[in-house]
């Protein structure tokens, strides 16, 4: 007799850092079955924006590990006031029904929410439809849609066992502490594909410092950094990831390379080479950015994204790698030219950079939250 196809819906989206950590899970759990026949993979997501384009290499058209992509209409869930607020109702109401018909249709075994607003609609759905679902926060501090979400989850997957404290006695029996989920490409070591890229002689006696904005870049970051551009160059050779929109108004800068600054607009598939390649990092505190920066072990000086606008998870993420040894954190005001400059002549000292690796290590553990993670799924679906 053989053996009933598994069905595993996965559900997150309106940022890449809630699709590329549940990337990875699909691809662990993938190969836990002898035939891809064996287990179908389903991905529920914004239908406008850049949910579908970031799954597209993983369909399995391109023999990735994402069977099939749904798109629903998304609404953002604020703590503040505003106008929008009223219209998003109408959109969270829809991406609800719209679950309900999808999972109808797909009878899912079980349902993987990788938070962000876009999940609370397919959880709710999974809920009213008794499809049993874990729910997965990435940040130090949980989200409100983790919150909602964590209600009626069969268990709550934490990057961090301290975050637990953040959920009510209740809640706290199904915390898990896995670690934050990142791409198999982040354990190989690609560091001299890095050079290689960047242009950087595999002998070179300089420390290779990297600076992340985002794909969009950080004003804050991009500013601060060329203020003491002089300084730095001293030192280091600069990899600058500007973002689109900077490189765009400031083609003088884009124009400035040299032997010790590259500055790009953005880097696309060398990435994980170029983090490898990197001797220090300077970056904002996504949680999926913190931990591909941690697994490989690279020292981190972070100026989290804070003030209005932020539920302030950036800086709660920074103050704990901050707290165990594993990053410098120079939040609001602290995020000054001096302070900048000041920790990176203290990073420039091998010792003080190993001992930061070391502690990212500590944080991320030996064994790969995609394991864990895909591990727990297959118990809950009983295989």
């Amino acid at each position: 007799m053989s053996r009933k196809k598994i069905k595993v819906v996965f559900a997150g989206g309106g940022t890449g850092g809630h699709i590329y950590p549940g990337i990875a899970i699909a691809d662990e759990l993938k190969k836990k079955f002898a035939s891809p026949d064996e287990i179908e993979i389903h991905w529920i997501g914004n239908s406008s924006g850049m949910d579908a384009s970031i799954l597209e290499k993983n369909l399995v058209s391109s023999g990735g590990s994402i069977s099939f992509f749904h798109g629903i209409p998304c609404g953002k869930l604020r703590r503040y006031f505003s106008l929008k607020n009223i219209s998003d109702m109408f959109k969270i109401c829809a991406g609800f029904f719209k679950s309900i018909l999808i999972l109808k249709k797909i009878k899912p075994d079980f349902l993987f929410s990788k938070g962000g607003f876009v999940s609370v609609p397919p959880c709710a759905a999974a809920f009213i439809l008794k499809i049993p679902y874990f729910t997965h926060e990435c940040d130090f501090t949980p989200g409100l849609a983790t919150r909602i979400n964590s209600c009626n989850a069969a268990k709550i997957l934490l990057s961090y066992s301290e975050t637990s404290k953040y959920f009510d006695s209740g809640l706290r029996g199904k915390c898990i502490a896995t670690g934050n989920p990142v791409r198999p490409s982040f354990y190989e070591d690609k560091s001299l594909a890095g050079k290689k890229f960047l242009g950087i002689s595999e002998d070179c006696k300089k420390d290779i410092l990297l600076v992340l904005g985002g794909s969009l870049g950080a004003e804050q970051i991009n500013r601060l950094v060329l203020e003491c551009i002089g300084e730095l160059k001293k030192k280091y050779i600069v990899v600058h990831q500007t973002g689109k929109k900077f490189a765009m108004e400031n083609p003088s800068v884009m124009a400035s390379a040299d032997e010790s600054y590259r500055p790009y607009e953005f880097i696309y598939s060398e990435m994980v080479s170029v983090i490898q390649a990197a001797d220090v990092v300077v970056s904002r505190a996504g949680a999926n950015s913190l931990w591909e920066c941690a697994v490989c072990g690279k020292p981190m000086i972070l100026i989290p994204l804070c003030g209005a606008g932020t539920r302030g998870d950036q800086v709660d993420n920074a103050e704990y790698f901050s707290s165990r040894g594993a990053a410098v954190s120079l939040a609001g005001e602290a995020a000054s030219k001096e302070n900048l400059i000041s920790a990176l002549n203290r990073l420039s000292i091998p010792e003080e950079r190993k001992k930061m690796s070391e502690n990212c290590g500590a944080i991320c553990g030996e064994s790969r939250p995609s394991e864990i993670i895909s591990n727990l799924i297959m118990e809950q679906v009983k295989i």
